[in-house]
C-alpha cells in the first residue's frame, strides 16, 4: 500500500482554517507552552542528493568497530533466545512483510491464517480459552487488561504485587492514573521472594477489582499460583497473571490452570531477537466469558455455502474506526509481523522441543547460581526460578562494575528499581550463555576478588 504527498495550496489551508474557527496555525500550537516551542530553524545540514546521502551513510558506516565478544547475563524482561533462520525467511516474504490490517478477508487469508494459529498458540500456551491478535508489548498488555478488569468489574481498587515488572508498573500507573482506581502494591515474603499471601489477603476490599500477580517475578521468582488462587478465595476480583519470560511457560504449569481470569505477559522470547528496545509483541488471553470485554481483535474461521473454510475478523471490540465513543481500548492495531515470528517460531519447536529449551534454560541456570555460591555469593530469596536469579554479595557493585569493564554483563543492578537490594544483582542464563562463558563468568570474579584481597 503506497500513500502519496499531497501538500495543500494556501487557499486549501485557509478555506480549512474556516471552517474550525481558527485564523491561524499556529494557533493550533496553543495549548503547547511557549517555553518549549522551537522558534528557530534547526541546525540541518543542505540537502543532498541520493548520490550524497549513500556515500554518506558509507562513511559512517565504516566508523563502526566490532568489540570483543561480549558475555552478557542480562535479562529483566527482554531475553536472548536463539531465533532460528527460518523465523526471519518467513517474516521477510512479500504477502505477509508488505501486509496491512487485514479488513478485505479474501485478499488476506494468508495473514488472517497466521493470525488464527497465533490465537490457537497463545491459548495452549496460557491455559486459557481464548486470546486476541496480540498487543503492543507486555507492559501495555498488562494495562489493558487491567482497563479489561473495570469493565468486567465495578471498583476503585488495584492489587499489584511489588514483584511484578516495575517498568510494567510504570505503564499500569500512566494508563490509570487519571481514573479514579488506587494502586496498592503488596510486598514479597523476605525469604521466598514470592508474593506475601497473608498481605494480599489482608489488602483485599469490596471494591478490589482486580489481583495482578507475575511469574516468574521481577526476582525471578516462580509464584505458587494454586496457593495464590487459594489465598484469593471467592473474592470477586478479577484475577490477572502476569510474564515477561513467555518460554518458562513451556515448562511450568499455566496459569489458565489454576481459573485466572485474564494471562498476560511478553512474547519477545519466542522467536523475536532483543535489539535496541524492541519490537515487542504482548500476549493476551481470556475466559470466553470475557471476550467481548478484551480490547484489540480476534481473527475466528468461517465456512461458505460449500463448506469450505476461511478466516475472518470475527470480533473487533475496538470500534475507533466505526463508533470511537464505544471503544474499548486505545490500542488500534496488533503487531502482526511479530505475532508471526512467535507463530513460526512456536510452530518450528513445537510442544516437546518448547520444554527441551526451557529445561535447558533452567538447568544452565541453576549450575551457574551453585558455581556463584561456592565463590561466596548467596541467594537472598530461597524460592524456585527459571532461568534468572537474584545472587548478593558485599562487593556486587564493584565487581559488576569491573566485569563490565573486561566484557562481561553480570546480570542487572536491582537498585535501579529496588534500592534495599544495593548488594544484588539479577542473573540470567540463556541457551546463549555456553558453559565456557559461564566459566569465564566466575573465573573473572575470582581474578577480581583475589586482586583486591
Amino acid at each position: 500500500m503506497s500513500v502519496r504527498y499531497l501538500p495543500h495550496a494556501p487557499d486549501d489551508i485557509r478555506r480549512m482554517l474556516e471552517v474550525i474557527g481558527v485564523d491561524s496555525v499556529d494557533e493550533l500550537f496553543r495549548p503547547i507552552p511557549e517555553a518549549v516551542r522551537q522558534k528557530a530553524d534547526l541546525d540541518l545540514p543542505p540537502a543532498m542528493s541520493e548520490m550524497e546521502v549513500l556515500e554518506a551513510f558509507r562513511r559512517w558506516a565504516s566508523m563502526n568497530r566490532v568489540p570483543p565478544e561480549v558475555a552478557s547475563f542480562l535479562g529483566a524482561g527482554a531475553y536472548r533466545h536463539y531465533v532460528p533462520a527460518v523465523v526471519e525467511d518467513v517474516l521477510r516474504k512479500p504477502e505477509f512483510f508488505t501486509a496491512y490490517t487485514p479488513y478485505q478477508p479474501e485478499v488476506s487469508q494468508g495473514t488472517l491464517q497466521s493470525i488464527f494459529e497465533f490465537q490457537t498458540m497463545v491459548c495452549q500456551l496460557t491455559g486459557m480459552e481464548v486470546a486476541n491478535a496480540s498487543m503492543y508489548d507486555g507492559a501495555t498488555a498488562l494495562a489493558e487488561a487491567v482497563l479489561m478488569a473495570r469493565r468486567i468489574r465495578e471498583g476503585r481498587h488495584v492489587l499489584v504485587a511489588r514483584s511484578v515488572h516495575p517498568e510494567y508498573r510504570q505503564v499500569l500507573h500512566t494508563y490509570l492514573r487519571h481514573l479514579d482506581v488506587r494502586i496498592e502494591e503488596v510486598p514479597w515474603e523476605t525469604e521466598t521472594g514470592q508474593v506475601d499471601r497473608n498481605a494480599l489477603q489482608a489488602r483485599l476490599r469490596d471494591d478490589t477489582l482486580a489481583v495482578v500477580v507475575q511469574s516468574p517475578n521481577a526476582l525471578g521468582i516462580i509464584e505458587d499460583w494454586a496457593a495464590i488462587r487459594a489465598t484469593l478465595g471467592d473474592h470477586p476480583a478479577v484475577r490477572i497473571a502476569c510474564f515477561t519470560e513467555a518460554l518458562s511457560l513451556g515448562l511450568l504449569k499455566p496459569p489458565g490452570a489454576f481459573g485466572f481470569d485474564i494471562v498476560v505477559g511478553e512474547g519477545q522470547s519466542l522467536g523475536l531477537p532483543v535489539q535496541f528496545g524492541g519490537p515487542h509483541v504482548g500476549l493476551m488471553a481470556t475466559r470466553m466469558e470475557y471476550v467481548r470485554r478484551m480490547p484489540g481483535r480476534l481473527v475466528g474461521v468461517a465456512y461458505d455455502r460449500r463448506g469450505r473454510r476461511g478466516f475472518v475478523l470475527t470480533l473487533a471490540t475496538r470500534e475507533q474506526h466505526i463508533r470511537r465513543e464505544k471503544a474499548t481500548s486505545n490500542i488500534c492495531t496488533n503487531q502482526t509481523l511479530c505475532a508471526l515470528a512467535v507463530t513460526v517460531y512456536l510452530a518450528l519447536l513445537g510442544p516437546e522441543g518448547l520444554r527441551r529449551l526451557a529445561l535447558l534454560n533452567a538447568q544452565r541456570a541453576h549450575f551457574l547460581v551453585r558455581r556463584l555460591e561456592a565463590e561466596g555469593w548467596e541467594r537472598p530469596f530461597r524460592g524456585p526460578f527459571f532461568n534468572e536469579c537474584v545472587i548478593r554479595h558485599p562487593k556486587a557493585p564493584t565487581i559488576w562494575e569491573r566485569l563490565l569493564n573486561r566484557g562481561i554483563v553480570a546480570g542487572l543492578r536491582l537498585h535501579r528499581w529496588y534500592p534495599e537490594l544495593d548488594r544484588d544483582l539479577l542473573v540470567c542464563v540463556t541457551e546463549m550463555n555456553p558453559p565456557d562463558q559461564m566459566e569465564r563468568l566466575v573465573q573473572t570474579i575470582r581474578e577480581i576478588l583475589s586482586s583486591e584481597a
